[in-house]
């Protein structure tokens, strides 16, 4: 016996046993369930959402050794809180004493452990008395002042670059007002200390400044994770609630029987159940891209449950018994179910090739979630559909709609069967047309572009007008972390997006050490040429040092004996010019840029607004080639470009393993199974112009691929490859005994056709819904996982009728592989 027919063999037997024993796997699947069920209260969502992303990359490691080695004014640790101040002028008097009044309750709590505060009223309270330490009294220093005083005070702390980091950028020394402040508090925390106490700590600090009459929010990495994972509830309380009032919509339509139709969502919620739990047991976090998971496995489970129940009506409208229709429709399916589950499990794990964790999650979760759907829709809903079906006919329950969705003699079914009627004639001339528009596709796709961003990932500012109409307990609460960042963006200057950073490490005290850190500015590459007359826009040790010359003569004087060259830049006994400055006001403004060994420097540039990304990313590390010490480029923009270029790599591989597996996957399941080989080359056609086309339609929409939407290739081939295998599955029972191609293509497209148009319907429509969801990246990725489904359907349905009719002309005669399969008794 060959491997074909032992295969078909214990298909059989596998099949026997779910007719014959179905309560034992009904009850066997729902124990299981119960089991998965516990798992579900160990998952854990995942904090850091951008953190996971850019984890262990190079750039990213170098970022975090800079801001490690230079801590300025403005950075916060990880155990504080900003409390971002707005107004019309922050630096008031009264707006001053309202702060203080804010840290005094803060620090008479005992439980919000705060060590300490700096924002602009303590360091004018102790620039009046250097002896308020507490801010109480500083508070009372301040009441004390008269506002001439204050605003005295701040005139003489303009020049302090600690004061001016936090303060706003239009912040007026002259008259002492900017429009936003920032205030650190730093919290003393033990070592058990948990992000949760750090939330609710944070959350309290917000709780108190909320009941002070002055616009005080508050910021800290323990809010943003706790935003992040009610981001990802409340998108899973949208987009869910979504996705089964459309699955019950138009799986009414495709069931048209409510005992069916909630047979079906049984073994979808089931599918959910298992993965969820598997991802708790499993240690797996789940972060905003896991959303999509449950919504793709509804998208298989619909297909493989509207097949076994399309097919099982199939054979009962034609007077066959419950047992016996069963029988032949799972002999027919189950093959198709395993090529499909294994083709689909190839296009989802693909994404365990990629550099990025919460990629590769995604592509472990969905590859196991696939194998449970495999396993609940093709033993436990035939088995369950069998006994529901005795136990009607046993209690006389009438059946609402029990025929197929089409059939050869419907207006649906003749409709579809079009492509293969028309194409007949001339399957080689469609079959170069399709080639040509999917070689013209996959070039003008090839120039979409690729990015990485962080407000991907964040709640819009403001929710689109629908949020204000869900209701509860749908109804998402408010997020506050985009308006705060933008808000630090837009007053402050800190915005990374719009600079580089280049570290340097050498010996910076010998007497060229500052002249080399200048020379690369007077010729820097395009993207950075942004200062006048072509020159590099740097901030570094050399303008901390220009701006305290400018302030103070006798250290002007000391840099001007030691600049030989006469160009400002101190050139000798460096050691003592670094002393000087470090000694001074000015001391905390070069901590920011120059380590205290002396080894280590820091150089910021701004960057030309209107460059790329990449193009910034390549300048950057063209320019720290440029220096003569040991130089890494680094900053947002850099990690950034990095991650993006990690995200096409890991597209293009993933979309590469998908395919590569699947064809070679199909080809060895035809060639065992049927003996023709070719007919897995015939399957993996369609998909590829179905993926082609996704691309352009990607770049003609301005979709990039990004974080999430990089995994829609690998994830399209998955899904997608499961039309032509339903479809050659159908398409070889019929040829085997119509032996004419084109009568078994057109029964095979009016009815497993008709299957494939109601789980073409539900599957879009249910993977469209993310478009509801809160984040941009979730949007965009339902959006095109409909797309994807749709071309996926219209490429099996139009693309491989002239393929298979190409195939059955010309296959069996010169397929050497098949003649080669025979030889090695795979086939007899």
């Amino acid at each position: 016996m060959d491997i074909g027919a032992r295969i078909e063999e214990a298909t059989a037997r596998l099949n026997e046993t779910i007719v014959s024993r179905s309560k034992t796997i009904i009850v066997v699947f729902l124990v299981l369930t119960a089991v998965f069920a516990g798992g579900m209260a160990a998952i854990e969502s995942e904090e850091g959402e951008m953190d996971a992303f850019t984890e262990g990359i190079p750039e990213q490691d170098a970022l975090d050794a800079v801001d490690e080695e230079f801590e300025g004014a403005f950075d916060v640790g990880e155990e504080s809180t900003q409390l971002v101040h707005t107004g019309t002028d922050v630096l008031t008097r009264e707006e001053l004493v309202r702060s203080l009044v804010v840290l005094e309750r803060v620090e008479q709590r005992d439980d919000l452990r705060m060590e300490s505060a700096d924002g602009p009223a303590t360091v004018v309270a102790q620039a009046i008395d250097p002896e308020a330490e507490t801010a109480a009294e500083q508070r009372r220093v301040l009441e004390g002042a008269t506002n001439a005083e204050v605003d005295r005070t701040i005139r003489a702390l303009a020049d302090d670059p600690a004061f001016a980091s936090i303060v706003s950028e239009d912040f007026n020394p002259n008259e002492a007002s900017a429009s936003a402040a920032i205030i650190v508090i730093d919290h003393d925390v033990p070592g058990e200390f948990s992000d949760d106490d750090l939330t609710d700590t944070q959350r309290a600090v917000e709780s108190i400044a909320d009941d002070e009459p002055t616009d005080l929010r508050a910021f800290g990495s323990g809010i943003v994770d706790e935003e992040f994972e009610n981001i990802i509830e409340d998108s899973m309380a949208i987009v869910m609630p979504i996705v089964v009032l459309l699955l019950l919509a138009f799986l009414a339509v495709a069931y048209r029987d409510p005992i069916d139709l909630v047979l079906g969502l049984l073994a979808l919620v089931m599918t959910v159940v298992w993965t969820f739990g598997f991802l708790g047991y499993a240690g797996i976090p789940f972060g905003q891209m896991m959303i999509a998971v449950p919504v793709l496995l509804l998208a298989v489970g619909v297909d493989f449950g509207i097949h076994i129940v399309n097919r099982y009506r199939e054979e009962t409208v034609q007077g066959f018994e419950p047992v016996a229709a069963m029988r032949t429709a799972n002999n027919q399916l189950m093959i198709a179910f395993v090529i499909v589950t294994t083709t689909t499990v190839f296009g989802f794990g693909a994404n365990v090739v990629s550099d990025l964790a919460p990629i590769r999650d995604m592509g472990i979760a969905s590859s196991v979630g696939i194998v449970f759907t495999f396993l609940i829709f093709g033993l436990f809903l035939p088995a369950a559909k069998l006994e529901v079906d005795q136990l009607r006919d046993h209690f006389g329950v009438p059946e609402f709609g029990s025929t197929p969705i089409a059939s050869e003699d419907s207006s649906f079914g003749r409709l579809l069967s079009v492509p293969a009627i028309a194409s007949q004639r001339a399957p080689v001339f469609f079959v170069v047309v399709l080639l040509l528009v999917g070689v013209g596709a996959a070039g003008y796709g090839a120039g979409v572009d690729t990015t990485f961003d962080e407000d991907d990932f964040l709640p819009p500012e403001e929710q689109p007008g629908y949020v204000d109409h869900v209701p509860e307990p749908f109804a998402p609460g408010e997020y506050t972390i985009t308006g705060t960042i933008n808000l630090l963006e837009d007053r402050f200057a800190t915005n990374q997006d719009e600079s580089v950073t280049i570290y340097v490490e050498g010996s910076l005290e010998e007497d060229h050490a500052l002249e080399a850190l200048e020379a690369p500015n007077d010729d820097p590459p395009s993207s950075l040429a942004v200062g006048d007359g072509g020159q590099a826009e740097a901030q570094s040790i050399v303008t901390v040092i220009h701006s305290h010359a400018e302030q103070d003569p006798e250290f002007a004087a000391l840099v001007d004996r030691n600049d030989r060259s006469g160009n400002g830049v101190p050139d000798r006994n460096l050691d003592r010019v670094y002393d000087e400055l470090f000694a001074s006001p000015a001391g905390t403004e070069a901590e920011r840029y120059l380590t205290d060994d002396r080894r280590g420097a820091k150089l910021e540039y701004a960057v030309d607004a209107d460059a790329g990304q990449s193009e910034v990313a390549a300048d950057a590390g063209t320019l720290a080639e440029d220096f003569r010490y040991g130089s890494t480029a680094t900053g947002e923009i850099v990690v950034f470009d990095a991650v993006s270029d990690i995200i096409f790599a890991s597209a293009i591989q993933g979309m590469m393993l998908a395919v590569g597996l699947t064809a070679v996957f199909l080809v060895i399941a035809y060639a065992v199974l049927e003996g023709r080989p070719w007919l897995g080359v015939a399957n993996v056609f369609p998909i590829v112009i179905a993926v082609a086309c996704l691309i352009a339609t990607m770049r003609l929409l301005g979709m990039p691929l990004n974080a999430l939407t990089a995994t829609i290739l690998s994830i399209s081939i998955g899904i997608g490859i499961a039309y032509s295998v339903h479809t050659t599955a159908r398409f070889i029972d019929e040829y085997n005994q119509l032996a004419e191609p084109v009568p078994a293509l057109t029964t095979t497209l009016s009815g497993t056709g008709g299957a494939l148009a109601g789980s073409m319907l539900t599957t879009s429509i249910g993977t469209g819904s993310l478009a509801f969801a809160i984040t941009p990246v979730l949007g965009d990725f339902g959006l095109l996982m409909a797309l994807s489904v749709f071309y996926s359907f219209v490429a099996s349905i139009v693309a491989l009728p002239p393929t298979l009719i190409l195939w059955a002309r010309f296959a069996d005669s010169t397929d050497g592989l098949s003649d080669l399969t025979q030889r090695l008794g795979i086939r007899e």
